[in-house]
């Protein structure tokens, strides 16, 4: 007997109704719960996945969390199960590969990503609070606000509604901190840390000026009145094209007066080199802390 189509997504009773046998979908299809197979045909990816999973989805659902921060491409790693966000009701879906939330949804706290139903910036960084630290908070919400998946006023909204939901307090806390002006993960945790120092608050995307006052390059991080750039050195930087783009920006920021403090993963680990060094550039370049 030859083997029958099967489409891309389909379950275990689909299958065998259309005459599919045992071995074709054992051999064919990726198991991604019980009775539910992704063809090996299909693409395979997070948004895929989860399209799969509203087969068996109520369909108030809404993908939510860390699965809703990696389809809005915020954060690089989804979590190992699907994760979804249910209203109330008396028996919720359990299976093996699905974490399911229940959370009070209104119609605004669910936005459609690529043709999915997903909880909207501001629910997804109030939901995240509950088990972010601080600092990774932080770097969630600069890349949702960077990415336009959030405002300040959705947001505001959202978290004026929380209540005392578990890590509204922190969400609260961290909101008062976010920039879509700082460009990666790694800017934000530099931002973060000098942030809730004894240190100024950094500017971000600091323009620094040639003698004529044109802008001839941007800092990540800096201090425009001490003349001090902060800069996280990514992988990126090391490649050719890059690496002499940034010779040409040092220089400048040099020509101009400006001390260039360079950061990397290896400094990621924790704030306490971040913020000391930074203390001691400040101090070199005039700056007094507060009796």
């Amino acid at each position: 007997m030859d083997d029958v189509e099967l489409p891309l997504v389909y379950t275990w009773a689909e299958a065998r109704t259309a005459g599919a046998r045992r071995r074709q979908v054992t051999a064919d299809g990726r198991r991604l719960t019980r009775g539910l197979y992704v063809s090996a045909a299909a693409e395979d990816g997070l948004a895929a996945r989860c399209q799969a999973w509203t087969r068996l989805l109520p369909p108030d659902a809404a993908f939510g969390l860390g699965t809703a921060a990696a389809l809005f491409g915020v954060q690089a790693d989804p979590p190992p199960e699907v994760e979804v966000v249910l209203r109330p009701r008396p028996v919720q879906p359990q299976r093996r590969g699905l974490a399911v939330h229940v959370r009070d949804l209104r119609s605004e706290d669910v936005v459609e990503t690529a043709g999915l139903r997903v909880t909207s910036g501001a629910q997804t960084f109030l939901d995240l609070a509950q088990r972010l630290p601080p600092a990774e908070l932080v770097a969630v919400g600069d890349a949702l606000l960077r990415t336009g998946r959030l405002d300040t006023a959705s947001l505001a909204r959202r978290l004026g509604r929380a209540g005392r939901v578990r890590g509204v307090v922190r969400a609260r806390d961290c909101a008062a901190l976010l920039s879509p002006g700082a460009m990666s993960r790694p800017e934000s945790l530099l931002r973060y840390w000098l942030s809730t120092s004894d240190l100024p608050d950094p500017q971000v995307q600091v323009p620094v000026l040639d003698s004529r006052g044109r802008v001839v390059a941007h800092a990540d991080l800096g201090y425009a009145e001490h003349r001090l750039a902060i800069e996280y050195e990514g992988r990126q930087h090391a490649e050719a094209v890059q690496f002499g783009r940034d010779v040409d920006r040092y220089s400048l920021m040099a020509a101009g007066g400006w001390l260039v403090l360079r950061f990397a993963g290896r400094h990621l680990t924790g704030p306490a080199v971040v913020v000391e060094r930074t203390r001691r550039a400040l101090l070199s370049r005039g700056w007094s802390p507060v009796s």
